[in-house]
C-alpha cells in the first residue's frame, strides 16, 4: 500500500500538467479518455510492483554479491562480474532495443544502409551490442575506480574531452544516436543493479564511503556508450 501511495504521488504532477493543458489550454477532451484512464491505472500498478521488486529483489542481490566478491578478495572475478553485469543488463534494456530498431529504420529510409530486413536487423544488433559492450567496460571501470580510490571528477572530465574529440571525426548521422545511446542505457534494468553493486562494494571495502565512493557508476554507463557508438559510426 505504501508503494502504491508513493507511485500515485510521483505520477500526480505529470497527470495534473497534462490535464491542465488539455482542458484549459487546448480546451478539449482527448479521444479515448476511458482507455487513457485505464492505461494510467496500469501505469500506477506497474510502477508500484516495479519499485517493490527493486526493494525486495534487485537491490539486495546486487549488494549481497558485491559483499561476497569483496570478501572473496578476487579482483579477477569481481571484474568479470562487473563487465558481465553491465553487458547483460544493457542487452535486456527495453529502451535500447527500441532506439536501436528505430535507428535502423531511419538509417534505411535515409539511404545509409540497405532497406532490407537483414540489413536493418544487422545494423540494430550491431548498435545494441556495441552499447552493451561499452556499458560492460563502464561498470568495470567504475569498479576499478572504487578499488583504486581514483577521483571520479577527473575521470569524467577526461571522458568528455574524448567525446568532443571523437565527435569531430564521426559521421554526422551517428552523432545524435550516440548521444541518445548514453541516456537509454541508464534505465529500468541497469540502474538498480549497478547502483546496488557500487554501494555494496564501497560498503564492503575498508576506508570507502558508500556516499562518496558507492555512486558514480551510472555516470560511466552514460559516458562510454557515446564514445563507443561514435567509434562504431566511424568504423562501420
Amino acid at each position: 500500500m505504501k508503494s502504491m501511495v508513493g507511485s500515485l504521488r510521483d505520477l500526480s504532477p505529470i497527470v495534473l500538467v497534462i490535464a491542465f493543458f488539455q482542458l484549459f489550454v487546448l480546451q478539449q477532451v482527448p479521444d479515448g479518455i476511458f482507455e487513457i484512464i485505464i492505461g494510467l491505472v496500469f501505469v500506477v500498478l506497474g510502477l508500484t510492483f516495479f519499485i517493490f521488486g527493486l526493494e525486495q529483489g534487485l537491490f539486495p542481490i546486487g549488494e549481497s554479491m558485491a559483499h561476497a566478491f569483496a570478501r572473496k578478495g578476487s579482483v579477477f572475478w569481481l571484474s568479470v562480474f562487473a563487465f558481465a553485469l553491465g553487458f547483460g543488463t544493457t542487452v535486456a534494456e527495453p529502451a535500447l532495443i527500441a532506439i536501436a530498431d528505430k535507428a535502423a529504420t531511419v538509417a534505411a529510409e535515409g539511404g545509409a544502409i540497405e532497406a532490407t530486413e537483414a540489413a536493418m536487423h544487422s545494423y540494430a544488433e550491431g548498435l545494441r551490442y556495441t552499447v552493451a559492450v561499452s556499458v560492460g567496460f563502464s561498470i568495470l571501470l567504475g569498479v576499478i575506480r572504487i578499488l583504486m580510490n581514483w577521483s571520479i571528477q577527473y575521470m569524467i572530465m577526461a571522458g568528455y574531452v574524448i567525446v568532443v574529440v571523437v565527435t569531430s571525426f564521426a559521421p554526422a548521422e551517428i552523432i545524435g544516436i550516440a548521444y541518445d545511446s548514453g541516456g537509454v542505457t541508464t534505465s529500468t534494468i541497469t540502474v538498480p543493479l549497478v547502483t546496488a553493486l557500487g554501494i555494496g562494494l564501497a560498503t564492503a571495502i575498508k576506508g570507502r564511503n558508500p556516499m562518496l565512493d558507492g555512486f558514480g557508476l551510472i555516470a560511466f554507463a552514460s559516458l562510454l556508450p557515446i564514445i563507443f557508438v561514435l567509434m562504431y559510426g566511424i568504423l562501420v
